[in-house]
C-alpha cells in the first residue's frame, strides 16, 4: 500500500516542482517571455508557502522511500525507474528558480568559445549588447570556476548549436549525467540500495543538481571516480589524473589531497586500506571545506554536495546521517527569507542562519535525549 502511494505521489511531486519553477522566470529573460507570469515576485507569500509545502512533501517522501528500501519493499529495478523519472521530469524545469549560476556557466563558455577571449581576464559584461547580459547576475566577474570546468563546458555549449534554450537544457542534461554517474559510483562502491538512495533522492541533491544544474556534482563525480579506481582497480596514474581534474573544476576538493596521497602510498606499498575510514575522513574534510566556505563569501546550499556522497557510503554513522538530512532541509530553507522579502539585506542574513541551524539543533536534541534514555534503560 505504502509503495503504491509513493509511486503515485513521487512523480506528482516532481512534476509540481517543475511547473512551480516556471513561476520564477526573470522578466528580463526574453527567451522565455511566453512563460513569464511574475507570480513569484508579485505574490511572494504564496510563492513561499508553495515552496515550503513542496519541501515538506519531498522530505516526507524521501524518508518514506528510505524506509521502504530498508524493508525490502523496493528493489533495484524500482530504484532505476525512480532515478530515471527524477531526471526526466526535472530536466525541463526552469534552472534559475533559486540560483542564476547556470547562466554564468553559459556566459563564461561564450566568452571562450564564441568570442575567443580568455574568461580569466575578460568579463562577459565587456561584450556590450550581448543578449545574455540582461539576465546574467555575475557578468561583471571573470570566470569563477577552474579550467577543468571551462574545458568540459564546451560539450553542452556546442551541443546547443548557438540556440540559447537548447544550450540551457544541454547544460542541465550534462549535469544530470554526472548526477547519474555519481549515483552509479556510490552503488559500485557500496552495493547497498539504502546508501545509494540516501544520496540520489536527497531533496537538496535533486533540487541543486537536477533543477538548478550546479556543477558541484561534476567535481564530486571525478573525485569519487578517482577513489573508485584506486579502490577497485588499483590504477594509480588514471586515478591521479581524474583527481587533479576534479580539483580544477571548483578547487574545494583540494581538501581531499592528503587522503588521496595516503591511498596512493598504501597502494604502492600493497598495504591494506580501511576504506570505511577513508570515506569517513573524506566526509569530515569536505564537511570542513563546507564550514569554512563563508570565509570566501557565504555558505550556499549546493555546497552540501561536497560531503553528501561520502556520508552516503558510511551510512552506519547514524548520528551524522541524521544531521546531514537536517542540514539538507535547513540549507534549502535558506532561500525562504529572500523569497519572502525580496532582499538580501535587513533581517534576511540573520534569518538565513537561523533557518539553517534550527533543524540541526532539533536533531542534536533528539540524539542527546535518545542516548540519555538508552543509558537509563541499560543502567537499571
Amino acid at each position: 500500500m505504502m509503495k503504491k502511494l509513493f509511486f503515485i505521489l513521487y512523480p506528482f511531486a516532481l512534476l509540481s516542482l517543475t511547473i512551480f519553477s516556471y513561476f520564477f522566470i526573470d522578466s528580463n529573460l526574453t527567451y522565455l517571455k511566453d512563460f513569464y507570469s511574475g507570480f513569484a515576485y508579485k505574490h511572494r507569500y504564496s510563492a513561499t508557502f508553495f515552496y515550503l509545502l513542496i519541501l515538506l512533501i519531498f522530505f516526507t517522501l524521501y524518508i518514506l522511500l528510505l524506509k521502504l528500501i530498508s524493508k525490502k519493499k523496493i528493489d533495484f529495478k524500482d530504484l532505476r525507474y525512480l532515478i530515471f523519472i527524477t531526471i526526466a521530469l526535472l530536466l525541463f524545469s526552469y534552472p534559475a528558480m533559486l540560483s542564476f549560476d547556470i547562466f554564468n556557466y553559459i556566459s563564461t563558455s561564450k566568452v571562450l568559445f564564441f568570442y575567443y577571449e580568455n574568461p580569466y581576464i575578460i568579463m562577459p559584461i565587456e561584450f556590450a549588447g550581448d543578449p545574455l547580459l540582461s539576465f546574467t547576475h555575475a557578468s561583471n566577474k571573470i570566470a569563477l570556476y577552474g579550467p577543468s570546468w571551462i574545458l568540459i563546458s564546451a560539450i553542452p555549449y556546442f551541443t546547443g548549436f548557438g540556440n540559447f534554450i537548447v544550450t540551457l537544457f544541454s547544460f542541465k542534461l550534462f549535469v544530470s549525467m554526472f548526477y547519474l554517474g555519481t549515483v552509479f559510483l556510490i552503488w559500485k562502491i557500496s552495493k547497498n540500495l539504502v546508501y545509494v538512495s540516501f544520496f540520489a533522492f536527497n531533496p537538496l541533491v535533486i533540487i541543486e543538481t537536477l533543477l538548478s544544474g550546479h556543477n558541484d556534482i561534476v567535481m564530486m563525480f571525478f573525485s569519487l571516480f578517482s577513489f573508485y579506481l584506486l579502490m577497485k582497480k588499483k590504477i594509480i596514474i588514471p586515478a591521479f589524473i581524474f583527481f587533479i581534474f576534479s580539483i580544477f573544476i571548483k578547487y574545494s576538493v583540494i581538501f581531499l589531497f592528503p587522503i588521496f596521497i595516503y591511498i596512493i602510498l598504501k597502494t604502492i606499498r600493497k598495504q591494506p586500506i580501511d576504506w570505511k575510514n577513508i570515506f569517513y575522513f573524506s566526509f569530515l574534510l569536505m564537511a570542513g571545506a563546507f564550514i569554512l566556505s563563508p570565509i570566501r563569501e557565504e555558505i550556499y546550499p549546493w555546497y552540501a554536495i561536497w560531503f553528501l556522497p561520502f556520508i552516503s557510503i558510511v551510512f552506519q554513522k547514524r548520528t551524522l546521517v541524521y544531521i546531514s538530512v537536517a542540514l539538507s532541509f535547513g540549507l534549502l530553507l535558506r532561500y525562504v527569507p529572500f523569497m519572502l522579502f525580496g532582499t538580501h539585506f535587513g533581517v534576511t542574513p540573520f534569518l538565513k542562519i537561523s533557518v539553517t541551524l534550527t533543524p540541526v539543533f532539533f536533531v542534536l536534541i533528539y540524539v542527546f535525549l535518545r542516548d540519555k534514555l538508552w543509558l537509563k534503560i541499560f543502567s537499571r
